[in-house]
This record gives structure tokens, C-alpha cells and sequence, in this order.
């Protein structure tokens, strides 16, 4: 039995996509910059310090992380404005693990301001023992530092932690970090989501049970 799980946030706990396009629309309008129609889904599951030069925007350290601090401000306003739930199924999953006090950690590229708001916002935070945010690692998914730095502060060996994951970086960080891993097709249809153990269309229904039959062992 795995003894933790670690949820990736955007596309496993919430699905914040809109919001977060929606962002990078209304700071292109600002700035004035171009932005490709294809944008977001190139930059999916990275973190900005590799979206913003691979737009073109900026490559100078502080350049960039002016854009990004901007960016985050304008999309905790739009979920501050319209609202955010988690996923369906998330809420339970997490209770059923509370409740067979198997630990589950947050492991993401997000910053730890809008983990910090939306857990806040839809009452989650009690459920997570560890939460790793983008800017706690020098490099983002897909290496394997968020998911491994998670273990490490759970506790708990790599090989004997779960992750649910939606983006194909973070999937192959979960492999690079040795761990198993549960696709949710939130982002990208099951069938392009074979480089998982295992994957399902959402996590409604989900118990620790399932996720144990779903993903019996590890392949590290």
C-alpha cells in the first residue's frame, strides 16, 4: 500500500485553466505583447521563469519575474472575482485519506500565494501535511525536485508515494522521481496518457482503494 499522496494542484485539485488563460491574455493586453493562440497549451504545468522567455517577452531575471509577479496578481484577482471549487471527487478522496490517516501533500509549479488563497478559499487546507510550491525548487517539472523535496518532508520514501498528475511534464517528473503515478485526464484524453501507471477520466468515486487497485506497485 502506498503510504502518501502527493496531488500536483492545477488539473487535480482545481481546474483553474480558464483563470489562468485568462491572465496571460489580460497581461499581453497590458504590455502589449504578442501572444501565440497556442500559447497555454505549450507553457502547461511550466513554471512562468520558462513560459515568459519561450514567449519572447523577456530572458533578463528580473524582467521576468516582473511579468510573473503581474501575471499571479492578475489571476488571484479573476479567482478572487469569479470564484474557484475543487475538481470532482477531490473533496472525498481527501477525507477517505484523513480518515485512513494516509498523509497527502501538494506538490506543484504553482505559487504558494495562490495555493495558499484557493486552499483557503475552498476550506482544503487541514488535509495536506506538506505543500511544495514552484518557487521552493530551482527547476520545475519535468524534474523530478518538487515531488522529491515533497517525500523528503513527508518523510516518506519516493517509491512509497502516489502522485496524481494531469500534465505530461508532471508525469514524467513523478517517473524521474521514482515514484507511481495516477493520470487524471483533465488536461489530455486518457489516451495520451500512457507514460502513467494508470489513468482515469476524473477522480469522482475515487477512494484510497481504488487508487491502491489502480496503481498496485511501483516501477522503479
Amino acid at each position: 500500500m502506498f503510504a502518501a499522496v502527493i496531488f500536483d494542484w492545477d488539473g487535480i485539485v482545481v481546474d483553474s485553466s480558464a483563470h489562468h488563460e485568462r491572465s496571460w491574455e489580460v497581461l499581453a493586453a497590458r504590455r502589449g505583447l504578442p501572444l501565440p493562440a497556442d500559447h497555454f497549451k505549450r507553457g502547461f504545468g511550466k513554471k512562468n521563469n520558462v513560459i515568459i522567455p519561450g514567449l519572447g517577452w523577456a530572458t533578463e531575471d528580473s524582467a521576468v519575474g516582473e511579468l510573473a509577479r503581474e501575471k499571479e496578481e492578475i489571476y488571484r484577482a479573476l479567482v478572487r472575482e469569479h470564484g474557484i471549487e475543487p475538481l470532482p471527487g477531490v473533496r472525498e478522496l481527501l477525507v477517505a485519506l484523513d480518515a485512513g490517516q494516509i498523509p497527502a501533500a501538494i506538490g506543484s509549479s504553482t505559487e504558494r500565494a495562490n495555493l495558499d488563497l484557493l486552499l483557503d478559499l475552498m476550506d482544503l487546507r487541514r488535509f495536506f501535511t506538506v505543500i511544495v510550491s514552484g518557487e521552493e525548487v530551482e527547476h520545475g517539472k519535468p524534474d523530478p525536485s518538487i515531488f522529491l523535496l515533497a517525500a523528503r518532508r513527508l518523510g516518506i520514501a519516493p517509491r512509497d508515494c502516489l502522485v496524481l498528475e494531469d500534465a505530461l511534464v508532471g508525469i514524467e517528473a513523478a517517473k524521474r522521481a521514482g515514484m507511481p503515478v495516477l493520470a487524471v485526464a483533465t488536461t489530455h484524453p486518457v489516451s495520451e496518457l500512457g507514460s502513467a501507471d494508470a489513468a482515469v477520466e476524473s477522480l469522482l468515486g475515487t477512494t484510497p482503494g481504488h487508487l491502491q487497485a489502480l496503481v498496485p506497485g511501483n516501477n522503479s
